[in-house]
């Protein structure tokens, strides 16, 4: 759990192992690009923690929302709860809703 700009953010575990996994993906594909993934990912956490309104909600209750990121094809899920934001998956673009759908968070 950090503080990030205006909100508490909280990564799940499940979203904890997306970010490593992807991580260490690139890495393996060239020596340095998993600290820019991890660098990326950070920063779309940042941009959430900032402004979560201005990312677009898939879901009203819980309120679910995402942020695509810009280098690599990953979205970020994540929920807000008064003042803190559960991030709790980390998604490839290519992967179906229903990965991030069954890991909601519960209110």
């Amino acid at each position: 759990m950090t503080d990030r700009g205006r909100y508490r953010v909280i990564v799940r575990i499940e979203a904890e192992v997306d970010i490593t996994d992807a991580a260490v993906w690139y890495h393996n594909q060239q020596s340095g690009l998993g600290h820019e993934f991890l660098a990326e990912v950070d920063h779309a956490i940042a941009a959430a923690a900032e402004n979560p309104f201005r990312f677009p909600c898939l879901r009203r209750k819980p309120e679910v929302r995402r942020v695509l990121m810009n280098r690599f094809p990953y979205r970020l899920f994540f929920i807000r709860r008064e003042d803190s934001l559960v991030v709790f998956r980390v998604l490839h673009a290519a992967r179906h809703d229903r990965e991030w759908r069954s890991n909601v968070p519960k209110d």
